[in-house]
């Protein structure tokens, strides 16, 4: 849009709006100084100058000509699970993977949001191998002491790894509702579409079982490859919600049934530019599926490699797209309703979000 129509809502309205995050990566929420003191604890040298680490053109740049319809390129989004992979290697004690979650709980907090489904993929923690119930069961601890505190409330979706085997999802979801970890109340796959190819019929087993448990589902897909991957994961993986879905915007059907059954995308608009989806906020479909009549929330991914908070992306998008404070209001509502929150709490929170209307 033009500088003249543009809108900026202010980040300090947006962050007194209660509202929740579904779509945010634990394993990209480390901050330059939590990188530096876990390091320093593990006797692990930097990647590189410390002023460099979160570089976007030397861990996860996009290869040349990535845009819309080309999906991420090899240095894209591969690099950058490489890089979050690295990340997460350095927590290697109980006590860091509890004090990860508590300021993960505490920069929440610190953006207003009530409320967050915050994904956890095992895979990325090398020194957990063999011992996620120990690592799931630290993270809560931080869980529970940050709401004891006050702060956000958080609840964990299990990530599957695309390149993960159909029997070892099914294995993992058998052990996740025979032993019911606490905080976990969701199930997810992520992982990089464009190399792993289409995984539903992979994963359909896992996912079913997790359905007929009682499991959450919200699937990363249409991202990184084409709105099949969305089609896969409503059909055959049982989708409540769907984690970026912005490539549905290349095929009509999907549009209509995404209204029509109430399906929300959980979008990340920073993060798809960051990693080459599409090339500028003027060129994502975020405002056309919203227009369609989608339910779309706003969310961070990787908040801090990529260099975001929530209230930057909702102003962000006010600025790019002239929407003004009825429609932060619009994504409040929406982010507290597609959330895995407990009914009582929606409750609460949409009674309060009321007060702004």
């Amino acid at each position: 849009m033009s500088p003249s129509t543009a809108i900026r809502v202010d980040e300090g309205y947006i962050r007194q709006l209660p509202k929740a995050e579904v779509h945010v990566h634990l394993e990209g929420s480390f901050e330059l100084a939590d990188l530096l003191e876990l390091a320093r604890e593990s006797g692990v040298a930097l990647p590189g100058p410390a002023a460099t680490l979160f570089d976007v053109d030397t861990h996860y740049a996009p290869s040349a000509g990535a845009g819309a319809g080309t999906g991420v390129g090899a240095a894209g989004l591969s690099g950058f699970l490489r890089f979050l992979d690295w990340e997460c290697g350095l927590i290697r004690t109980r006590a860091q993977a509890a004090r990860t979650a508590y300021r993960f709980a505490a920069r929440q907090s610190a953006s207003g949001i009530r409320y967050t489904d915050v994904i956890v993929n095992p895979t990325h923690w090398s020194g957990w191998s063999g011992t996620v119930e120990s690592l799931l069961a630290a993270l809560a601890a931080g869980f529970d002491e940050a709401e004891q505190d006050g702060l956000c409330t958080v609840q964990i979706s299990y990530s599957l790894l695309r390149t993960q085997g159909a029997v070892e999802a099914e294995e993992i979801v058998s052990w996740i509702t025979r032993r019911r970890p606490s905080r976990v109340v969701a199930l997810s796959v992520d992982g990089n579409e464009s190399e792993s190819g289409r995984t539903g019929e992979k994963f359909a087993p896992a996912f079913t079982l997790a359905r007929n448990a009682g499991l959450r589902r919200t699937v990363h897909a249409g991202e990184s490859s084409g709105p099949e991957g969305v089609w896969d994961a409503l059909t055959l993986l049982h989708a409540e919600r769907i984690d970026h879905g912005v490539r549905s915007i290349d095929d009509p059907a999907l549009l209509d049934y995404l209204r029509d059954h109430a399906i929300p995308l959980n979008v990340c608009p920073r993060s798809n530019i960051t990693l080459g989806v599409y090339p500028t906020m003027e060129r994502h479909p975020l405002p056309a599926l919203r227009a369609h009549g989608v339910i779309v929330t706003v969310n961070t991914d990787d908040p801090a490699p990529i260099g975001t908070r929530l209230e930057n992306e909702w102003s962000l998008c006010a600025e790019s797209y002239g929407w003004g404070t009825p429609d932060m209001i619009d994504l409040a509502r929406a982010s507290i309703e597609a959330s895995f929150a407990t009914d009582e709490l929606k409750r609460d929170l949409v009674g309060e979000l009321a007060t702004f209307g």
